[in-house]
This record gives C-alpha cells, structure tokens and sequence, in this order.
C-alpha cells in the first residue's frame, strides 16, 4: 500500500462528501423538486461540466484508454461520434427540453415530462421508463464500481470485493444527502480534476520517456489506421458506424439531459453548450493519446489488461501523492457518472411509479426516504453485477447501458420536441420498441454482424414511434396549443 496515494483519496472522499453534507444541511426544509432537479437553479458552467463528466464515468480513463491501447486508431471513432453527438444535443435538445420541462407540468423527470407533454392521465408510460431506467442504470452504475475496485485494488492491495464496497458506501452518502445540486457540484469539481489529469498524464510521459512510433507499426502495421481492419471492407465500415452512432446517445441519456432542465434560465444555454463542448474535445482526445502513449511504453498491457493503462502511467511517473491526486481522476469518472445516475433512477421511480400509484398522498419527506432508499437498492445490484466475475469488461457495461438508453429514448425525445403530431401511443411504442431491439442485438446478433446495438435500436425506435403515431388518432388541440406555446416560448 502506498501511503501518499491512500492520504490523497481519503483528502478526495473528504471534499465529496463534505459537498453532500454541505447541501443537505441547506436544504433541509426542501422538497423533492429541490432534491431531484436543484430547483431549476443551476448556472452554464456547472450545468455544463456536470452533464459532461456525468457522461464519461470511469470509461474515459479506462476503457477507452485501453481499446485505444489494444486496437489502435479505429476506435478513434467512437471519441469523434461522442463529440458530434454532444454538441448536437447541445445545439438541438437543450434549449427546448429546458423550456418544454417547465411549460408541460413543471416536470422535474425525464418521464414525468413525457407524460405531461401528450397531458395524459394514463401512468402507463412512466412505468415502462422507470423499469428501463432501473435496468440500463444498474448495468452503468456497475461499470463505475468495477472501474473503482481496479483502481483501489492497484493502487492500495484492497480486495475487489471490500474496495467496491468502499465505493458504493461513498457514493450513496453524499448522493443520499445533498441530492441534484450537491451531484452537480462534485461533478463539476470531478470534471476540472477529469481536465487536468488527463492533459497532464500524456504531456509528462511523452517528455520524460524515449518512445518510438516505429516499435509500434512493426508489432501492428494497421494500428495508426483509421480503417480498422486495415482497408476499406465490411469489418472496417461497420466499426466506424459503430463508432459514430455512439454520439445517439447523447439524445436519450437521462442523467445528462435532465442538467438541460435544470438550468437557471435557457439563454444560458449556449454559454453551457461552449463549456461542455470544449470539455469533451479536450478530454477525449487526451484520451486517445493516453492509449496511445500506453501502446509505446507499455505494450504488454495489450495482453495482460489494456484497461489499467492510465494507472499504470501515472504510478510509474508522479511522487506517491501527486500520483494520488491525478488517480483520484479515476473515482471523479466513476463517482460524477454513479451519483448522477442513482439520483435520477431514484426520483423516476418515486415521482413515477410510487407516488402516482402505490402512496397517492405521500408527503415530500417520505418521497424523498423512499428516494433514497432506491438509491441504495440499485447501488446494492450494481455491487452485485460488478462482483460477478462474469459481468464482462468496464468497457462492454457501458457499451450495453449506453445503447439501452439511447435507442429507448433518443427517438422519443427528439419527436416530443419537434413533432407536434407525436402521440403518447407513438412514445410507448417507441421506447418498447428501441428497448427490445437492443436487447434481441445484444443476445443474438451483435457478435455476427459486428454492428454495435445502438444503431438498429435507435433506428426502431425511430420507426415505431413515427408509425405508432400516425396509426393513432391526433393529439387534442389543446395539447397542440401548448406545444405551439412551449416552441413560441423557447424562440423569444
């Protein structure tokens, strides 16, 4: 165990949960809207950085680094649709869903605001989109405490097991007490720290150490080659479709869109959009040159395990505290994309599921402990699935997760923001159906096709909700009046 690293962690658990106490001593007397959207109270630079380090969690540091280490420069294009997708989202989903939250219901979830937006009194949407949210949220939340235990049993010797419970302990703390804006601020410190380790890892391996391109293009001549196999054929055009639809995601991610309607005012938007734009391109692409400065000191991580290569780095480089700091970059990943996705399980199945249909009379107190109680049930099956040995690579949990997310939601979302014909019957159909297409892609033709899930996903979601839609009857017109009010509204 080195001591200078384990002072730096315990020095970072402290600030984080110190944020938590922090706001949960401010906000004592708050309701649930506070506790699960900050009170629409959030400022472009928090709300920017926190959706953005929300986004990456402990892949960016790990399971990118490493694909890009083991495979070269044709995983490049998943950091390039991650990029366009953002700014895209920025640019298109913002704004409106910012304005659209606010005018349907004052909506303060994701499903909260797609039941108001068709001002439907069936709660049978908002089911369906707790249920998934409980699902692709587990299987995320576990990527983050798998990308924990590396680190801790790395760094300190601790057991996978003891070292992820550690993890989750800490996160529902400060998630448990200080709610969305205590979240959003740790996300937004977490995101600086994300910033800086990862400009600062490259730039001093690259100085100090003699490296050579050429040991790498003799080992593996198509690494530098933005085609992946090498030419340009099947394999090659499918990885760089998989690659780029990654950036779908962005439209139908719950815990990031839900920092869109949080925001103070939406003419702070596109001060956020810079941030969080900027952030994105800077670290992605650090990112990319961690892999690929890893390939040239490092190379026999390719076999042994690609994902540790941002540990290995920094270990081998920095004195023992330094090195516990840029480390602790780690957690912020996995910590600023848990936190976030706990909280957002938690009010969909309270605002959704059990105040609407189990206690039609809960009070905001006992929302808010049953929240809370869903917070450490989803933490307790993330442990569970991040334990088993089996549970696949940090990289495959966030691939599945993402894909489920984005293929359910994505197409919705978008409709529900441009398409004023769009039904609550087409939404439905929707989210089952991009939901399911992932699922079946996953089971049964990922591996022969070599496409990744989220493009067909989102591609039947898109279809089911555009025909499901026109199959049923036309909105009332005064749902089309408040949402000609919402566009009018957002233009001004």
């Amino acid at each position: 165990m080195n001591y200078g690293e384990l002072i730096a962690f315990i020095l970072y658990f402290v600030i984080v949960i110190g944020i938590g106490i922090y706001f949960f001593s401010k906000s004592k007397s708050s309701g649930e809207a506070d506790y699960f959207l900050g009170g629409r109270s959030m400022g472009p630079w928090v709300t920017g950085l926190s959706a953005q380090a929300s986004d990456m969690s402990g892949w960016l540091l790990m399971g990118f680094p490493g694909s890009i280490l083991a495979a070269g420069f044709g995983k490049i294009w998943i950091a390039i649709g991650l990029a366009i997708g953002s700014y895209l989202s920025w640019l298109l989903v913002a704004g409106r869903l910012r304005t659209f939250s606010a005018k349907f219901g004052d909506s303060i979830t994701i499903p909260q605001y797609l039941n108001n937006r068709f001002k439907s009194k069936n709660k049978i949407l908002q089911v369906i989109c707790a249920l998934v949210f409980f699902v692709c949220f587990t299987v995320y939340v576990a990527s983050g405490f798998k990308a924990g235990a590396t680190l801790f049993k790395n760094v300190l010797g601790i057991d996978t097991t003891v070292a992820m419970l550690i993890f989750g302990a800490i996160i529902i703390i400060y998630t448990f007490t200080g709610g969305f804006k205590a979240v959003c601020w740790t996300d937004f410190f977490q995101a600086l720290l994300m910033l800086c380790a990862l400009i600062i890892v490259p730039v001093v391996m690259l100085v100090k150490n003699d490296v050579s391109v050429a040991s790498v293009t003799a080992d593996a001549p198509n690494y530098f080659n933005f085609l992946p196999s090498g030419r340009f054929d099947y394999s090659s055009i499918a990885d760089i479709l998989s690659g780029l639809v990654w950036g779908f995601g962005y439209f139908g991610m719950p815990h990031i869109i839900i920092r869109y309607m949080a925001i103070k005012d939406v003419k702070l938007i596109k001060s956020s959009r810079r941030v969080a734009t900027t952030w994105v391109v800077i670290t992605l692409a650090a990112a990319v040159i961690i892999g690929i400065t890893g390939r040239l000191i490092l190379p026999e991580l390719v076999e042994s395990g690609s994902e540790e290569v941002f540990i290995r780095l920094v270990r081998m480089t920095f004195p023992s505290f330094i090195s516990g700091i840029l480390l602790s970059a780690i957690l912020a990943a996995a910590m600023s994309t848990a936190d976030s996705q706990l909280l957002v399980a938690s009010s969909a199945f309270t605002s959704d599921i059990y105040k609407p249909l189990i206690r039609k009379n809960a009070g905001s107190k006992e929302t808010l402990w049953v929240g809370r109680g869903v917070v450490a049930v989803i933490a307790v099956a993330a442990f569970l699935i991040a334990n088993n040995p089996n549970s696949g690579s940090i990289m495959n949990l966030v691939e599945n997760a993402w894909a489920g997310f984005g293929a359910a939601f994505g197409p919705v979302i978008i409709l529900s923001l441009f398409w004023k014909r769009f039904t609550y019957k087409g939404a439905i159909g929707g989210i089952i159906g991009g939901a399911l297409t992932v699922l079946f892609w996953i089971l049964f033709l990922s591996k022969p096709t070599g496409i990744y899930e989220l493009l067909p996903g989102f591609a039947v979601g898109m279809i089911c909700s555009v025909v499901v839609t026109l199959l049923d009857k036309k909105p009332s017109e005064d749902v089309e009046a408040l949402f000609d009010s919402a566009v009018e509204e957002y233009r001004s």
